[in-house]
């Protein structure tokens, strides 16, 4: 008997022991699933507090406004820096046909110039023009010699890769025709529109044969039209600057500009070169076959026949330059039209 109960205490204690441990693993695993499903709670007020920071729109400053949201501001790209434009232009072909015994068709040359802008200005896409340039011509009742001068002369500064504008300054009424005060009037009026740094001074008759004869600036001024098939495709002589020529800001003012009591035919030009002689400086040219040009045959205008003073006033050039030109210019602007292929700016410059 008391063999019996010897063995039903030490099953007892087993037993209990048994209980005890497992209790003790439930405890274990209880604490060890209460530690992880803390974790995953605190985890999941930290990921919210963080999504409402984010979300969160911000405060409203005026509450009068509480139906409206403040626009996002917008970050905008700065716009890509364009390279230099080559010295050279790849775009050249050199010698050109030049006729005038085809019609012109305006509409047709604006189709041919897609990239012009209003006003007759163009600058390149793909690169920094390195001369802005504009275009100044005398004008007065020579619509179809514009014609051909637009058909040929923007396709041909475009491919130089130039920033330029071309202006015609149209001389209004039909006194003397003087062409040198209305190239002063087109160096003004040019500077108002934009910040050019480059003058070119052309005949509307005047058509370059080779595109390599670029229509810039150069560190002395620059006769353009060097070879013209009216004189034979020769200079008729060294001190001639004549046509088409060039000249930086700079230069322009240094010589006072161009005369303004030149009128009718003749002797501006050379008034000009003894401007810039007597200031140190000298006619630079390309040579004769890239300086070839064509000039549209006409008779000579009416209200511009030969000047008979100008012998005298070319004689007094070095006396009269400081107080004649860009310092004396009177005129009148009497109307600005901004057209597909040009500027056309109408002046009454007053009367000889």
């Amino acid at each position: 008997m008391a063999g019996d109960t010897t063995v039903n205490f030490n099953l007892l204690h087993r037993t209990c022991k048994l209980v005890v441990l497992l209790c003790l693993l439930h405890i274990s695993v209880t604490v060890v699933f209460y530690v992880r499903s803390l974790d995953i709670r605190l985890g999941f007020v930290e990921n919210q507090q963080a999504h409402n920071n984010v979300t969160q729109p911000n405060p409203i400053k005026n509450p009068e406004a509480t139906s409206q949201t403040e626009p996002e501001e917008k970050t905008e790209e700065p716009a890509k820096k364009l390279e230099k434009c080559p010295v050279t232009s790849p775009l050249l072909v050199g010698p050109l046909r030049v006729e005038f015994n085809i019609p012109v068709n305006l509409e047709q040359v604006k189709k041919d110039n897609p990239d012009l802008q209003p006003g007759g200005r163009f600058r390149p896409k793909d690169c920094e023009a390195l001369q802005k340039v504009a275009i100044i011509i005398p004008f007065r009742k020579r619509d179809e010699h514009l014609k051909y001068w637009l058909y040929y002369l923007h396709p041909i500064l475009q491919r130089q890769q130039l920033d330029y504008g071309v202006f015609i300054i149209n001389q209004d009424g039909d006194e003397t025709f003087n062409r040198a005060k209305l190239l002063n009037i087109g160096y003004v009026e040019a500077l108002k529109e934009y910040d050019y740094e480059c003058f070119v001074f052309s005949d509307v008759d005047l058509i370059p044969m080779d595109d390599r004869n670029i229509y810039k600036c150069f560190s002395q001024p620059r006769h353009l039209s060097v070879s013209m098939d009216k004189f034979g495709f020769g200079l008729p002589y060294k001190q001639y600057f004549g046509g088409v020529s060039s000249l930086s800001k700079d230069q322009f003012l240094k010589i006072n500009g161009f005369p303004n009591n030149y009128w009718g035919w003749g002797g501006e030009d050379d008034d000009i070169y003894n401007r810039l002689a007597s200031k140190g400086m000298y006619i630079s040219r390309p040579d004769g076959e890239t300086g070839k040009c064509r000039m549209i045959r006409h008779d000579r205008d009416k209200q511009n026949e030969p000047n008979p003073q100008r012998f005298d006033r070319i004689s007094h050039t070095r006396e009269t330059m400081d107080k004649d030109g860009i310092s004396s210019l009177s005129y009148r602007v009497l109307k600005v039209e901004k057209l597909d292929l040009f500027t056309k700016i109408t002046v009454d410059v007053g009367k000889p």
